[in-house]
């Protein structure tokens, strides 16, 4: 079998194998839908992921030890991942194919050529891995200047070498390399010094943003099934919304139609995880490269190739993503695979200069407290910013949440959607609750979010845990926040119109919303009784609409005797009312009584010790538009800080 013809069905695999599990990342009963299978295994393999939470936490979550795996591989293989795995590299292949299928062989070996813009990757992976890596600054008090004596020998001793190796003028590129990491020692030094007790130092993961793997899985997660299941209804039971799927759409479809003009655009020139790779392939054992240094220069090779690594020339070991094509495009079998180097020479090192990592790590660490001047995390927090049950406190949860859309995908009832710029810059496609949209609230059952989360940003919680019960009973349930009623906008406070549908639906026992029972005196004027027969009476000269006031909600009363209590109505028609009997009323209805008709209300009220946010009662309101009963993340378990009450 042809090698190319190996990475074809292995593409293909990989690129079905991700779509599947994307489709069973889906809440319910059949076989095909969530029954234990391994939906976070190719995020898992990401290794950029595992790095981006290693630096933020200082910890590696147990399932990205899979990442380990694409290490290893890819320093016995080189870029291997790239181009037998990765279900974005593959739809990009594709997409490329298409555009340059009737281009000619020097027009494709145009394309192909390297182009110093490939570098651009390798700066955003700096960049983003020097955000991850901020709150390292905090942790180094003990070696700045000041504040122990080892922090002062360390940094007069770099500067003192530096200063000798620059007197010297040492032509020896040793040399000069440790005096470049002495100079790194010191102004990192200098920097946690400066800044190891600030408020806004911190570690932020926004790998996520282009990383590939999880890039394709927000995606098609929130992008694309939700189109395709509106046509055919099997993966949802309604039509599944996403907030702000446009721009998440626009960037997908971005870096896809790129490949029209050049093949594996986003490969090339933005993809970070490509980036890492390329940097562990530089170290690989087996690479591509020409088995002699002369040949014809047919340019079949670079015509062919996907990294623009120059296979004909002198190959840039970093940019090869191992696609086999030059070895199978070359009619002279000059092209090979193995552990000897290329003859024509191999360009190993990224293109990118001491002063482009410098600036772009430095420009990654200074970004995260410039994102924080606005004080999100701290008093000027967001009280619309809901997250999912189980989301870890506001600061742990960015350094761990990697915008994959997995929660939000497997949410049954929708609510669980991007946040666009509701938590800031930094917040960008984070989870967030949402309960206008969907089918309910968050059900008071429901743990799956933090089942599917990759890197415990939504930490896997039980029932009882979500509840309060059992062990969990003196913790009392989670709270994802607290609901408030809008006066101004609710039914029976504003409008005199009776509702009680937030309270009917509050799924906590006892409920956390409760009425009062308020009587609103009707917009008419008093009516006179005619007659009296029974608990029938007849009204002189006023016509009402036919059940209009028999709904169980209406009373009347005389005005001038209130203190004989109010009669239910139970039937009414133009001029008559049938009132129910109450045995406790002191006085009966007369001729020439003037009635005041009125309406019970039962206006809700929200116990702040027993609501837990689950916006169930929102999702509900019939006040359409702005919710006359809102939920806020006031009161959220997660954070001390957000709490309503002293205890």
């Amino acid at each position: 079998m042809r090698i190319v013809r190996a990475r074809q069905i292995s593409q293909l695999f990989f690129f079905l194998l991700f779509l599947w599990f994307c489709v069973v990342a889906s809440a319910g009963e059949r076989w095909w839908q969530l029954r234990g299978w391994p939906v976070d295994w190719l995020l898992q393999l990401d290794p950029l992921v595992a790095l981006g939470t290693v630096l933020t936490t200082r910890a590696l979550y147990a399932g990205l030890l899979w990442a380990l795996l694409t290490v290893v591989l890819t320093i016995l293989l080189g870029r291997f991942f790239c181009s037998w795995v990765c279900p974005f590299g593959t739809l990009h292949h594709f997409v490329g194919f298409l555009g340059s299928r009737k281009k000619t062989l020097a027009k494709k070996a145009a394309t192909n050529r390297y182009h110093g813009a490939q570098s651009v990757k390798y700066v955003l992976l700096v960049f983003l891995l020097g955000a991850a890596a901020g709150e390292l600054l905090a942790d180094l008090p003990g070696l700045s200047p000041g504040r122990s004596w080892p922090g002062w020998v360390l940094f007069v001793l770099a500067l003192l070498v530096v200063l000798f190796l620059a007197l010297r003028n040492v032509a020896s590129k040793k040399a000069r390399t440790l005096c470049w990491i002495l100079v790194w020692v010191a102004v990192w030094i200098l920097v946690a010094w400066a800044f190891a007790d600030h408020s806004l130092v911190g570690a932020s993961l926004q790998t996520g943003l282009l990383d590939p793997i999880p890039l394709i899985h927000r995606s098609v997660n929130l992008v694309i099934l939700p189109i395709v299941d509106g046509v055919t209804h099997q993966l949802a039971v309604g039509q599944r919304h996403t907030q702000g799927a446009w721009l998440i759409g626009a960037v997908f479809l971005t870096a896809v139609l790129l490949n029209l003009s050049t093949p594996r655009f986003y490969c090339r020139f933005v993809c970070p995880l490509g980036a890492l790779l390329g940097v562990l392939g530089r170290y690989a054992l087996w690479r591509v490269g020409k088995n002699q240094s002369e040949c014809s220069q047919c340019a079949r090779c670079e015509a062919a190739c996907e990294g623009a690594c120059e296979p004909s020339k002198k190959i840039r070991i970093s940019e090869c993503v191992l696609c086999m094509n030059c070895l199978d495009a070359c009619h002279e079998d000059l092209m090979g695979y193995g552990t000897t180097p290329s003859e024509s020479g191999e360009e190993v090192s990224p293109d990118l200069s001491r002063r482009g990592f410098m600036v772009s790590l430095l420009s990654g660490v200074a970004a995260v407290p410039v994102t924080r001047l606005g004080g999100a995390l701290g008093t000027n927090w967001s009280p619309m910013l809901i997250r999912p049950p189980g989301a870890l406190m506001e600061e742990d949860f960015l350094k761990r949440c990697i915008k994959c859309g997995q929660c939000m995908r497997i949410c049954p009832t929708n609510i669980i959607h991007p946040a666009c710029f509701q938590a800031g810059l930094e917040g960008l496609w984070t989870p967030m609750l949402n309960f206008r949209v969907g089918t309910s609230g968050c059900q008071y059952n429901c743990v799956a979010c933090g089942h599917v989360c990759p890197t415990a940003a939504i930490r896997p919680i039980t029932v009882n845990e979500k509840q309060g019960k059992n062990d969990f009973a003196q913790a009392g349930p989670i709270r994802l926040g607290t609901a408030f009623v809008d006066r101004g906008r609710c039914l029976p406070w504003a409008m005199d119109k009776p509702c009680i549908v937030c309270q009917e639906n509050c799924p906590v026992s006892p409920k956390a919303i409760f009425t009062r029972e308020h009587f609103s005196p009707v917009r008419e004027d008093p009516f006179l009784v005619e007659s009296v027969h029974g608990m029938k009476v007849t009204l002189q000269g006023r016509h009402l609409r036919p059940g209009v006031v028999a709904t169980g909600d209406y009373f009347c009363r005389v005005i001038t005797q209130e203190e004989n209590g109010r009669w239910k109505i139970l039937e009414n028609t133009k001029s008559v009312l049938v009132l129910s009997p109450d045995p406790t009323q002191k006085a009966l209805l007369e001729p020439g009584n003037n009635l005041e008709i009125e309406r019970r209300l039962k206006q809700p009220h929200v116990d702040l010790r027993r609501c837990i946010g689950c916006g169930i009662c929102e999702h509900e309101c019939p006040v359409s538009g702005r919710r006359a009963i809102r939920v806020t993340a006031e009161n959220e378990s997660r954070s001390e800080a957000h709490r309503l009450l002293l205890s």
